[in-house]
């Protein structure tokens, strides 16, 4: 098969994952396409009367429809099991957010109105329903691992989790779907959970909500953005380690703009996977936002599909030796409508260990230098060495 500019596109009875593997089991449910994010100036939803056209906001329903329709018509397609989604019960949410705050969520929802919680984030009618089927279809994700009905699991979800808080909104976020699964598998028994976020933004809300505990490993690659208000007061800066029990259990790593493929390969190899592999976890998450993409208008990070492929694979193996290969993956943001969908594919190929890509790279060569990054790296390094007790 070929494309139309004549790239070859090998198909799956070319290629075969490296071992055989029983299919990625995705978890989806359509009513999560329901949360209207509306049309404004980027992300704010403005209208400010001299633009014949307004955007779309970022985290619509066009960008996960193609993340969608890439797993069921795209190369990788028979390689992928799907499942459906549920709503999560409002008693499920609690393990990870407050009362108060899930009250407000409900309570604003029943006014039916629509409702900024904060900026960008728009509470519209059908958002609360989406939002507890994200919650719920991560669950659901979660739990076709501990009960050993698999072991790679995808939750396909919207809207997005990780900048949710336990008490707060944040960044497009409602219900943190990946913490939620997490204290799942704590409440199932298991002792030690590790999350790598590659979202282009600090996974704050997730750290925040095991800041104080040493059976999460929390590790966020992300964009050095610092806090961008009282919703997301965390900076995501190298010294935010943890609080209590939890001291040294949330690694940051903010990587400077433009890190690109070999920066970030470089980050996995000297920091990531060195903490995993001293941390010891029984189960992995990966938090995985397109948004570090070379073409994401929410991000500066110039990743490319060969960059989360090279992720995928780097984390499969990294499941494969510490948790006899339980992995869920969770979807965060990516907002190119088109190449946020070929940088998921492309994730999933690494972690199915293709042996070469089955999809070519649609857009153009993009440039990188990794040398300011690579000494970045060896700066927080050697912070965690000295200030991180159990890399000691």
């Amino acid at each position: 098969m070929a494309t139309s500019s004549g790239r070859a596109i090998l198909s799956p009875p070319d290629l075969q994952p490296a071992a055989k593997d029983d299919p990625v089991d995705v978890f989806w449910h359509e009513g999560m396409l329901k949360h209207d994010t509306g049309r404004g100036v980027f992300d704010t939803g403005m209208d400010p009367g001299f633009l014949d056209v307004l955007e779309n906001h970022p985290e619509n329903s066009d960008r996960v429809k193609n993340m969608v329709s890439i797993l069921k018509r795209g190369p990788i397609a028979p390689f992928v099991s799907w499942h459906q989604g549920r709503p999560a019960l409002i008693s499920e949410l609690l393990s990870f957010h407050t009362q108060e705050y899930i009250d407000e969520l409900v309570e604003a929802d029943k006014k039916g109105q629509g409702k900024i919680i904060c900026p960008g984030t728009f509470l519209n009618p059908g958002s609360w329903d989406a939002a507890l089927l994200a919650a719920g279809t991560t669950l659901s994700a979660m739990k076709h691992i501990l009960d050993g009905h698999g072991k790679i699991t995808y939750a396909l979800v919207r809207p997005p989790g990780h900048h949710a808080q336990p008490t707060q909104a944040d960044g497009y976020c409602f219900l943190n779907n990946a913490g939620l699964a997490v204290q799942l598998a704590l409440d199932s028994g298991l002792n030690k959970v590790a999350i790598i976020d590659i979202d282009v933004h600090y996974g704050n809300g997730t750290a925040e909500g095991f800041y104080r505990s040493n059976k999460v490993l929390t590790i966020s690659l992300h964009m050095n953005h610092g806090s961008w208000g009282p919703s997301h007061p965390q900076n995501g800066t190298v010294d935010e380690l943890g609080e209590d029990d939890g001291f040294g259990y949330n690694l940051n790593v903010p990587l400077p703009n433009g890190s690109g493929d070999r920066g970030y390969e470089h980050a996995m190899a000297e920091l990531v996977v060195p903490a995993v592999e001293k941390f010891g976890p029984e189960l992995m998450v990966l938090v995985v936002g397109q948004d570090s993409s070379a073409f994401d208008p929410n991000g500066r990070q110039c990743l490319t599909m060969e960059g989360y492929r090279k992720i995928g694979q780097i984390v499969r193996e990294m499941a494969d030796k510490q948790t006899n290969g339980r992995l869920l993956i969770v979807q965060e943001g990516g907002y190119h409508v088109t190449y946020s969908a070929f940088c998921l594919h492309a994730t999933l190929e690494g972690v199915l260990n293709f042996p070469a890509p089955l999809l070519p790279d649609p857009i153009a060569y993009y440039p990188e230098d990794d040398a300011f990054t690579a000494v970045v790296v060896e700066s927080i390094k050697k912070y965690h060495k000295q200030f991180v007790p159990f890399l000691k």
